[in-house]
């Protein structure tokens, strides 16, 4: 007997036993479902006309109280005999004869009857949710705005602040970088049109301010290059940056009227019923000040951001995040960073805040309701109600100073009613209370119904309700520490149920979400108790809040520490199908692999085994990657990096060395292609032309590598991406120089000579204040009196010479540049390389295409860019020519191997080219499919398996003997010193043309790869 009762207890869930009488029942999921249908009827009904809505609200309204007058009458059709003697009725005794009711009966139509109520319910919920969002929506279509919008008409409105202004992260379009603007919500209280006519209304806008000019970069040219260095810019550029703060100060509930641009919504189911655009010519025109609680909320931030303004830059930039979601000073860098591992739940302010706030209140929450229960509450005598009051003034202050945002009212709503069961003393349960909270909320404000943001909140909790425990318990059967097994149970139920949703908005899936969470969690609870401490301490005490302050950035600058380092992993994360169907797949998978996960747990070596596998897929070791995707190919002279709609090429230098001409639009994609490469140092990195889709990258690849020196070209322009090049480079300690034409390079394998922009007569160091005049000046007498028209034609040209092979980049020249090139250089002939010029446009000098007479082709453009790069009229005439011609919007990455004598090419996958929405690309990772161009000089016949000649091999930079050589610099490297020397032609004078053949080549396809073969260059 005693040993069956311990059997019992061993089994129980609760540590006491199964007589345990604190022990939670059967999970309690009455309000699922009516909170379900509240909130997809709500989602529904936001973007159906009021009048449909009206239909489908009274036919629910109709069909529920059916429905319930059927639960009455069945209820009490079944109603039990004990209810009947409570009445004074006796009944008869169940014979089985005629007028009796057996109980067996009696119980199903009791449940049936509760079934019919539980029916009734959803159809109440569904209708009470589609009329609130009825409701909502006709407040976006009530009043002059939404027509005003469609006419694109200039109004006066007078706005009430809802948000923060928060700005916006600059995007590279094109060749120039889109200048920052201030967003921010409002309530439009009173309109004036055009005519004079003033409405008074209560309409939700999104105001979008914009200087005036664009920014820093909106002028460009040889003027705007010279005003770059002269005072009166600097005046302005600080004149704008006190008026931004003006319009970054406002709080919510302010009050301003400002003359906007009204224009429609990108959606017209968007919350916002027009979009207002701002010129910000002066600071905003306040006509009513916040209100105090607004004021309060407001000045408590503002001291959290002033104690920690002394810290290291990244835990000055979290801190405040963390504790209450201010991310305005958390930088690009960083919150991609966070994006990649996962963490970016950190930044949104959520229910772990408000769970470590309420739990130094009222301790751990299995023990609130007890007599043993801990935290301040029972050491400052509070009872269980003025817990519960005490508890919900903190949650309130909580949504005041954190926002409401669609997370903060969540976790505030489910930690309401959990305080409400804790002062009426009755039973907690935290599913209920989610339930309870969703339908709440998305009956007070619908459109919670459509943000993923709230949808990913609900998710998470609910897994952490449901799938942590379960989760957990299998773990430590499997003799897993309790605390250990919880922790990992919580983060990969988490991230199972959100992975679909984050698919659906990113297109990807993350690898290292799971241990980045498991790692920063030990850091989030001390510093967000430090900096709620600091938070409360910095109005009455600032240097007391500067301590905290300082202890609480320990904790945050390692939990940025965690985010840096798993995004840098080269498998941080992978591509995945966006989109819905994309997330479906997602979610079946996971369906699909759960299962499977729990007969792994049974069988160690299989666990070992699949932790390996998930270990190379992250960390992707180039002996692994090469031989499972074939890409980086062994032995590769230079790869064209797939960047997107830009620039960004590798040139090989030496083992992990190289040469990189350009960092493209974007960090994270010169960054990879970097890492695959293996490339650790890079002593020289040339920029072209300071346009955005060559520069804007220049952070990605100076992460984690040694750099020598950064080369530009002489003309600054446009400024501001001049000056973003020059604060980037002095932030990582890399000196800038200036190329000049005629100055001569040698790396090792690698030699190169910069034929062009041509070098002014007096051209100044890189350091020098002045001499922006000349270098926007007309050529030397040498390279004629054509002026640099633009960036594009003062682009960095490169001739490199690698193990034979011939290498020419144009960067991004235009015909006259082109021509200009021609002149200067008469003994240039024929290449075996081309990197076309300007990703492919049409603006090409055909006769300087014939000129050189190049055997393979690159262009780098991104898919399904809006400029129709590559120009169908460049391919031909490369084609005509016989020039194989390979792309990186449908190969991938592209890499030049061989030598003179065997030329090859791989590209790293291939895309079918479809019409993107929203400028949406599917990018194709280094698990693509190989394809190997080779040519081969001898005979010009297509041969099967031609192996790659050569390697890297290690060198240094070489300097070579200088003519017409500038003194170099002071901060130069002595191994990066200039040298110029004109150039002499190639021996044997001008290179052979090709012959013309009749196709461009042949195919053939070996396994997975297929291969082009191309013909031999000959004498003509």
């Amino acid at each position: 007997m005693t040993g069956a009762r311990a059997a019992v207890h061993a089994r129980a869930v609760s540590r006491h036993g199964s007589s345990d009488p604190h022990q939670e029942g059967p999970v309690d999921l009455r309000l699922v479902a009516p909170a379900l249908a509240a909130w997809a009827a709500a989602a529904i009904s936001l973007g159906v006309p009021g009048g449909g809505v009206a239909v489908a609200v009274g036919v629910a309204v109709l069909l529920a109280v059916g429905v319930w007058w059927v639960a009455v009458v069945r209820y009490g059709a079944g109603r039990d005999p004990g209810a009947d003697e409570e009445d004074g009725i006796t009944p008869r005794d169940d014979t089985g004869g005629r007028g009796t009711t057996a109980p067996r009966a009696r119980s199903c139509g009791v449940r049936s009857a509760g079934t019919l109520v539980a029916l009734a319910a959803v159809l109440l919920c569904a209708g009470a949710g589609a009329a609130s969002a009825a409701l909502h929506a006709s407040d976006v279509r009530r009043g002059p705005l939404p027509v005003l919008a469609e006419q694109f008409a200039q109004v006066t409105v007078e706005l009430e602040v809802t948000d923060d202004p928060r700005l916006t992260r600059p995007k590279v379009r094109g060749s120039q970088r889109t200048p920052p603007a201030l967003v921010f919500t409002a309530e439009a209280v009173r309109v004036t049109a055009p005519n004079g006519k003033v409405t008074a209304v209560r309409t939700p806008a999104l105001v979008v301010v914009q200087q005036r000019g664009g920014g820093s970069d909106a002028t460009s040219g040889p003027a705007a290059a010279r005003a770059v260095h002269e005072p009166g810019p600097a005046r302005r550029d600080a004149a704008r940056e006190g008026l931004w703060s003006a319009w970054r100060g406002l709080l919510p509930s302010t009050r301003i009227r400002v003359v906007a641009r009204v224009a429609p919504p990108l959606s017209p189911a968007d919350q916002a019923a027009a979009v207002l655009r701002v010129t910000a010519d002066a600071p905003p025109v306040k006509v009513g000040a916040p209100t105090a609680l607004g004021r309060l909320a407001g000045s408590l931030r503002a001291g959290l951001r002033e104690a920690t303004d002394g810290l290291r830059p990244d835990a000055r930039a979290l801190l405040p995040g963390l504790v209450v979601g201010d991310t305005s000073r958390v930088p690009p860098d960083l919150d991609d960073a966070f994006r990649a591992s996962d963490l970016t739940h950190l930044l949104a302010v959520s229910g772990s805040n408000l769970t470590i706030v309420l739990a130094l209140l009222i301790g751990p929450p299995h023990l609130a309701t007890r007599a043993e229960r801990r935290g301040l509450a029972p050491r400052l005598g509070l009872s269980l109600r003025g817990t519960a009051v005490v508890g919900g003034a903190l949650a309130l202050a909580f949504v005041v100073v954190c926002r409401p945002d669609p997370s903060v009212l969540r976790a505030a709503a489910c930690g309401l009613i959990t305080l409400l069961a804790i002062g009426t003393g009755r039973r907690r349960s935290l599913l209920p209370a989610l339930a309870a909270a969703v339908l709440l909320l998305v009956l007070y404000d619908p459109w919670l119904a459509r943000s993923y943001g709230f949808l990913l909140s609900v998710l998470a909790t609910g897994a952490l309700l449901l799938l942590a425990p379960r989760w957990s318990a299998a773990l430590q059967r499997r003799r897993v520490p309790p605390r250990i097994a919880e922790v990992i149970a919580a983060a990969a139920a988490a991230q199972a149920v959100c992975a679909p949703v984050v698919a659906v908005l990113a297109a990807r899936v993350g690898l290292v979400a799971v241990p980045c969470n498991l790692l920063a969690e030990l850091a989030v609870g001390p510093a967000t108790v430090l900096g709620f401490a600091a938070l409360a301490a910095a109005p009455v005490a600032l240097p007391v809040a500067r301590a905290l302050a300082w202890c609480a950035g320990w904790p945050a600058g390692w939990i940025a520490s965690v985010a840096r380092t798993g995004a840098a992993l080269p498998g941080a994360e992978f591509e995945w199908p966006g989109g819905w169907t994309g997330g479906l797949m997602l979610a079946v998978v996971l369906v699909v692999l759960v299962p499977v996960g729990r007969r792994l747990l049974r069988r160690p070596w299989l666990c070992a085994v699949c932790a390996l596998a998930v270990l190379l897929a992250v960390c992707r070791p180039a002996p692994f990657t090469r031989v499972i995707t074939g890409w980086p190919p062994p032995g590769w002279r230079a790869v064209v990096c797939d960047v997107g709609q830009g620039d960004g090429l590798v040139l090989a230098a030496g083992d992990g060395t190289a040469l990189v001409v350009d960092t493209g639009p974007e960090p994270h994609a010169i960054d990879r292609c970097l890492t695959e490469l293996g490339v650790r140092r890079i002593p020289l990195l040339v920029l072209t032309h300071f346009h955005a889709d060559h520069v804007d990258g220049l952070p990605g690849a100076l992460r984690g590598r040694s750099v020598g020196a950064i080369e530009t070209t002489t003309l600054e322009d446009p400024p501001g991406q001049a000056q973003f090049v020059r604060t980037t480079a002095a932030a990582a300690g890399v000196p800038l120089v200036r190329a000049a034409s005629g100055e001569r390079r040698h790396l090792g394998p690698l030699s190169w000579e910069v034929l062009w922009p041509p070098a002014p007569p007096d051209l100044p160091g890189p350091s020098s204040p002045g001499g922006l005049d000349s270098q926007a000046a007309g050529l030397d007498g040498r390279n004629g009196s054509a002026a640099l028209d633009g960036p594009n034609d003062a682009s960095v040209t490169l001739l490199v010479h690698t193990r034979g092979l011939t290498i020419l980049l144009l960067g991004d020249l235009e015909p006259p540049a082109q021509r200009a090139l021609w002149a200067a250089h008469p003994e240039l002939g024929a290449v075996d390389v081309l990197k076309v010029a300007h990703h492919g446009s049409a603006y090409q000098d055909p006769l300087l295409i014939r000129r050189l007479a190049p055997r393979l082709a690159l262009i780098s453009c991104g898919a399904g860019n809006p400029y129709g790069h590559p120009a169908a009229g460049t391919l031909a005439a490369l084609r005509a020519q016989g020039v194989r011609v390979l792309r990186t919007d449908t190969d991938g990455a592209l890499a030049v191997l061989g030598t003179t004598a065997r030329l090859s090419a791989m590209v790293s996958g291939h895309r079918t080219l479809v019409p993107q929405a929203m400028g949406r690309r599917s990018r194709a990772g280094p698990a693509g499919d190989g394809v190997a161009v080779r040519v081969r000089r001898e005979t010009g016949e297509a041969v099967r398996g031609l192996p790659v000649l050569g390697g890297p091999g290690r060198a240094r930079l070489m300097l070579q003997d200088p003519v017409r050589a500038r003194s170099p610099p002071p901060d130069t490297p002595r191994e990066l010193a200039d040298a110029r020397k004109p150039r002499a032609g190639p021996p044997g004078g001008r290179r052979p043309r090709p012959r013309r053949l009749g196709q461009s080549g042949k195919s053939a396809a070996t396994g997975r790869a297929r291969r082009w073969f191309a013909p031999e260059r000959t004498d003509t």
